[in-house]
C-alpha cells in the first residue's frame, strides 16, 4: 500500500532523514545523561539549590519533549515499513511532500491540525 504521491526515492530520502534525526536525538540524550552524572558529583552551595531545582524542572520538560520527538520519529519509520508513510491519520488523504520535507514526522494535514485547536 505504498503511497502514490511519493516515489520510492522520496521514501528512501525521508527514511534516511528520519534515521539521522533519530541518531541525533538519541545521541543528545546520551550526552545529557553523561553531563548530569558529572554534575551530580559536584557539591553545590546552598544558594545554588533554587537554581538547580529550576534547571532540573526545565531539563525534565526538555527530556519529555525529546522522548516524544523520538517516538514520533520511530512511528514515522514504522509507517515507512507499513507503507502508510505520508498519509494523514485523520482523513487518510496524502500529506503534501512539501510538508513532509519540513516535518517528516507529520501525522496529519496542516488544515486538520488547525481544525483541532
Amino acid at each position: 500500500m505504498q503511497t502514490e504521491h511519493l516515489t520510492k526515492e522520496d521514501i528512501a530520502l525521508f527514511k534516511k532523514k528520519l534515521l539521522e534525526m533519530k541518531e541525533e536525538a538519541e545521541g543528545y540524550t546520551a550526552q545529557e545523561n553523561k553531563q548530569e552524572d558529572e554534575l551530580a558529583s559536584v557539591n553545590n552551595h546552598p544558594a545554588d539549590l533554587g537554581t538547580e531545582q529550576f534547571e532540573q524542572q526545565r531539563d525534565a520538560g526538555l527530556d519529555q519533549m525529546r522522548r516524544e520527538e523520538l517516538k514520533d520519529i520511530e512511528d514515522a519509520l514504522q509507517k515507512i515499513e507499513d507503507g502508510t508513510f505520508g498519509i494523514s491519520e485523520q482523513s487518510g488523504k496524502p500529506i503534501p511532500k512539501e510538508r513532509l520535507e519540513v516535518m517528516p514526522t507529520a501525522r496529519i494535514l496542516v488544515e486538520e491540525a488547525s481544525d483541532n485547536g
